[in-house]
């Protein structure tokens, strides 16, 4: 929750959506780039209509971790806060990831299309599937 605090705390620092759309963007920018090998259709989020992949792996036996890529920016950025969120967590904390939550702090409701919407749900419920089958 601490990290949610910190990125909604940025938000509301930078007070215009044209600002934090420009944040996105810069933190979506600095988003490694997923090894090429992790760009398979399994790691692909279909239901999104920019081209998203996602993959989650463990340096440590109990911390998850994730690489993301994606070629629009302001999903890029989602991707890198939603990556930010859960980077170096347990598979149970990944699992109680609250998208509504999300969604409702940084008020990202009323200013996404619904497209994005959609995407992003789907960007975290590949992330929850990756984990849960990797603790299986």
């Amino acid at each position: 929750m601490d990290r949610l605090d910190d990125v909604v705390e940025t938000f509301e620092l930078l007070g215009d959506w044209e600002s934090r759309y420009a944040y996105l963007s810069e933190l979506g920018e600095q988003l490694p780039a997923i090894d090429e090998a992790n760009k398979i259709e399994d790691n692909r989020v279909k239901a999104c209509i920019s081209m998203v992949w996602v993959k989650a792996y463990q340096r440590q036996k109990d911390q998850i971790h994730f690489q993301g890529e994606c070629d629009t920016a302001i999903t890029k950025g989602v991707l890198a806060v939603l990556i930010q969120l859960v980077e170096g967590k347990t598979a149970a904390e990944v699992a109680q990831l609250d998208i509504d939550l999300i969604f409702e702090r940084l008020r990202l409701a009323d200013h996404l299309s619904p497209n994005r919407h959609v995407g992003i749900y789907a960007i975290v419920d590949l992330m929850k599937k990756q984990v849960a089958a990797m603790i299986g």
